[in-house]
């Protein structure tokens, strides 16, 4: 873990993506906030916006992780990985431990910025509640954790950047944005099985989720876990 650690930070990719996701966020946000201002939307909870920010905040956390992958297969230093932790399932982990740790930090970080600047922005259509809106904040850290996680295991398993990210832009942007305007119950039941529509689900107040919070996280939670079997898989049957 110190090793991965040492490794994550010490190239430039992993500021940049942090950078990009608070960006992102502050700029997703005001236009939120600003839309439900000018349209006389309904009073929602202020962390509504940073929960729509996810969108496109997770592909901060989505590109730190693939990085953090797939830059030691384009330069082969995974094989002093392997020498080093002949174990492969203790490098995975360990990648996968040290990428959540920094996505949930980070993904806080993204919903403490996004919860200021909607609150500016919304200009009295929103209301806060501080157990709601750390609540919300803590929801989307552990989202973006997790979408760290299953990153790391579609990335062992891809090894390439081009695969992961087609994969996962697939998955987590695509898709939930196709399914919803296609219309049906069939689709929507499909949306609400993916990683995005449950994490959705769960960081979002006041919607109307198909099932529980806690459905939604065990939802994310098995994407994850599938993620991560694939690739641990990939890594113990292949060469480095």
């Amino acid at each position: 873990m110190a090793c991965e650690w040492t490794k994550l930070w010490s190239v430039r990719s992993a500021w940049l993506c942090l950078v990009a996701g608070l960006a992102v966020t502050a700029v997703f946000t005001f236009y939120y906030a600003s839309i439900a201002r000018i349209n006389e939307q309904a009073v929602q909870p202020v962390g509504n916006a940073a929960a729509g920010s996810v969108v496109v905040s997770q592909f901060a956390v989505v590109v730190l992780a693939t990085v953090a992958v797939t830059s030691e297969y384009a330069t082969g230093t995974v094989r002093a990985s392997l020498l080093w932790v002949p174990r492969r399932h203790r490098v995975q982990a360990a990648k996968a431990l040290v990428t959540g740790v920094v996505a949930f930090l980070g993904g806080a970080g993204f919903a403490v910025v996004g919860t200021v600047v909607a609150w500016m922005a919304f200009d009295g259509r929103a209301s806060f509640a501080a157990g709601t809106t750390v609540g919300q904040i803590l929801a989307i850290g552990g989202y973006q954790a997790l979408v760290a996680v299953l990153t790391v295991g579609v990335a062992f398993a891809s090894r390439h950047p081009a695969g992961a990210l087609s994969i996962l832009v697939a998955l987590l942007w695509a898709l939930p944005s196709v399914l919803p305007g296609l219309g049906g119950d069939a689709l929507a039941a499909v949306n609400d099985a993916l990683p995005y529509g449950a994490g959705d689900h769960f960081t979002r107040v006041g919607g109307h989720a198909p099932y529980s919070s806690a459905t939604a996280v065990l939802i994310v939670v098995g994407w994850t876990a599938v993620a991560h079997v694939a690739g641990l898989y990939v890594l113990r049957r292949r060469d480095a």
